[in-house]
């Protein structure tokens, strides 16, 4: 399978009819980069990690309110991990096939083997919509969380919700 990219992120909302809204802009690589863009519903962005547990083991990808500081040792504790820290930019490619500031749950869709859970912030949950890149750092797709969860779910993606 051939990884997703923006536009086959697209089409796949499209095909499902699933709404949204994207807004396309200059490569953003940080959130303070995303903010001084001044975005229509910025403060819809959310934060994306992709950490691993100290054996390589277990990968997650952590979706976060963008003002939320990841607080790694009481994230190990609620999903009862080994030591977590952030993972690098192979493994980053090899599970999700992005690159740094491209992290973004839609590259779940590429994890092939279902190896990365995804932990999505129990807050998101009452989010009408929340906005991530679409495999790419130069839009934004702003979609409801419980249709990510939709998506993800038709591959059999691991999602977990966590008070973060």
């Amino acid at each position: 399978m051939s990884a997703l990219n923006k536009n086959s992120i697209i089409d796949l909302l499209d095909k499902t009819r699933v709404p949204y809204e994207i807004i396309d802009h200059p490569a953003v690589f940080t959130i303070e980069e995303m903010e001084r863009l001044q975005l229509t519903h910025m403060d819809k962005v959310v934060k994306n990690l992709f950490i691993r547990d100290d054996k390589k083991r277990n990968y997650y990808l952590v979706l976060m309110q963008k003002d939320k500081s990841a607080n790694l040792k009481e994230l190990r504790t609620k999903i009862e991990s080994k030591p977590l820290s952030f993972a690098g930019e192979d493994d980053l490619y090899k599970y999700l096939k992005l690159r740094k500031g491209e992290v973004t749950p839609f590259g779940a869709l590429n994890d092939e083997d279902n190896t990365v859970t995804v932990i999505i912030d129990s807050e998101l949950k009452d989010y009408e919509f929340i906005g991530v890149h679409p495999n790419d750092n130069t839009a934004t797709v702003f979609i409801s969380p419980d249709d990510l969860v939709k998506i993800l779910d038709t591959k059999g993606q691991k999602i977990m919700f966590v008070d973060l």
